[in-house]
């Protein structure tokens, strides 16, 4: 068995092992466990059972990371994506008028369009047309926007009475188990201490427990019936396909699909310098978007959590394996999965978030054609707190700069669509 790993999967050839793959593979699932709760509770408030839709939920984390896993043979982990949950809820449900059982008919259709497109060769087409410089941008801007919610997890930072944000209370005890969690996670880190990140998480759950943030006699209850679930799978409607707003819904969908899950794979592989492995997996991307709608949940996303597995070494599908194999056995452990705190995964993303930020060396910013588009990248994915939107201001102002200075011809065809697509997309407000 472990021989047939090794070769299936090519493990000396990535430099890498059973064990660490493994353990970027638990780095992953503790990383980015919150899914299950918090894109449940989105799921409620679009209407759909809150129980059934953390079953749906995890069952699509397990499907979207085994086929990332198998497929592309990539240490992408695809769950639900935050932000694109809240289109489906807040804009799909709330603003439009589509019921959650349209909702998802958009979902799939967006996701049979996309996986269309990552088996032919629009998809490299698509990755060509983007200059280098907003792809280093996107990896830059994802670092920020990772560090943005490990601070925020952590309690670092908090939404201010007179600003944006704020100081959090440095002398509450959340906050003080959170950066002694950072300390203790930042000298593992850099001392290169073998599975720093799961020590550094167990440890600052120990400590969160000392201050009295957490308790273990919390864990407890039973795990989610499976029979809530059973209205909610393949409960999907294309009974306004032919209407305005659902059409509307399938193309601003798509776009936040195709170029956040463009730039977030791109920006993982180049992590791993395995460029090679794209097509693949923007293919299993694509066909985990349409099972999502047939799971009954938004779309998922190569998220950015991924990166934790990948700097604790996941270089291979065996990583994403694990951590799919970890949801499905989370139907049964989420109350113990619970008392993981906010102040033990936050150091984690912090520390990815300044191993990305290291991607800022590739832009030209002497040359401020390339540089201000790239700027407008990586400033915008945190500050909107949206990775597409982030991303659409930098794809549509690269042209427009290009053109102000004569430059015109540095522009592909491809990226002059792309720039007018997102464009239309921000008039149609529901990015």
């Amino acid at each position: 068995m472990l021989q047939w790993i090794k070769s299936s999967f090519d493990l000396p050839g990535h430099e890498t092992t059973l064990k660490r793959e493994m353990m970027a593979g638990m780095i992953s699932f503790f990383t980015i466990v919150y899914i299950i709760a918090v894109n449940g509770t989105i799921l409620a408030e679009a209407g759909i059972p809150i129980e059934a839709g953390i079953i749906a939920t995890i069952l699509t984390c397990v499907v979207g990371c085994w086929l990332m896993g198998f497929w592309a043979n990539a240490p992408i982990i695809l769950v639900p994506g935050m932000g694109i949950n809240a289109m489906f809820t807040y804009t799909l449900v709330h603003s439009m008028g589509l019921s959650w059982q349209e909702a998802l008919g958009v979902v799939v259709i967006s996701g049979v369009i996309v996986t269309v497109i990552s088996f032919t060769k629009l998809s490299q087409l698509l990755l060509e047309a983007i200059p280098n410089s907003l792809k280093h941008a996107i990896t830059v801007g994802l670092g920020l926007f990772l560090t943005l919610i490990g601070l925020e997890k952590g309690g670092l930072v908090i939404k201010g009475d007179n600003s944006l944000l704020a100081l959090g209370e440095v002398t509450s005890p959340y906050v003080i188990a959170t950066i002694l969690s950072v300390i203790l996670a930042v000298i593992l880190f850099m001392r290169n201490v073998p599975a720093n990140f799961l020590i550094s998480m167990i440890v600052g759950t120990g400590i969160a427990a000392a201050l009295g943030v957490v308790s273990f006699s919390d864990v407890g209850g039973n795990a989610l019936p499976l029979d809530t679930y059973a209205s909610l799978f393949g409960a999907v409607s294309f009974a306004k396909i032919g209407e305005f707003t659902f059409l509307v819904a399938v193309f601003s969908l798509t776009m936040v699909l195709l170029f956040e899950n463009i730039g977030l794979i791109n920006g993982h592989l180049s992590m791993i310098k395995r460029p090679e492995k794209f097509k693949r997996s923007f293919q299993a991307n694509g066909i985990s978007v349409l099972t999502s709608g047939l799971f009954g949940t938004s779309p998922t996303v190569s998220t950015v959590e991924s990166a934790a597995g990948i700097a604790a070494g996941g270089r291979t599908g065996v990583t994403a394996i694990v951590t799919g194999s970890l949801f499905l056995l989370s139907i049964f452990a989420i109350p113990f999965i619970k008392i993981i705190p906010g102040s033990a995964i936050a150091p984690i993303l912090i520390i990815i978030g300044v191993l990305m930020l290291q991607s800022v060396k590739q832009i030209d910013f002497q040359d401020l054609t390339e540089g201000f588009p790239a700027f407008l990248v990586i400033v915008m994915i945190p500050f909107s707190y949206s990775i597409a939107d982030g991303i659409a201001f930098g794809f549509i102002a690269y042209p427009l700069v290009k053109l102000a200075l004569g430059k015109a011809k540095e522009v592909s065809t491809p990226l002059y669509i792309i720039a007018a697509l997102f464009f239309l997309t921000f008039l149609t407000n529901v990015h």
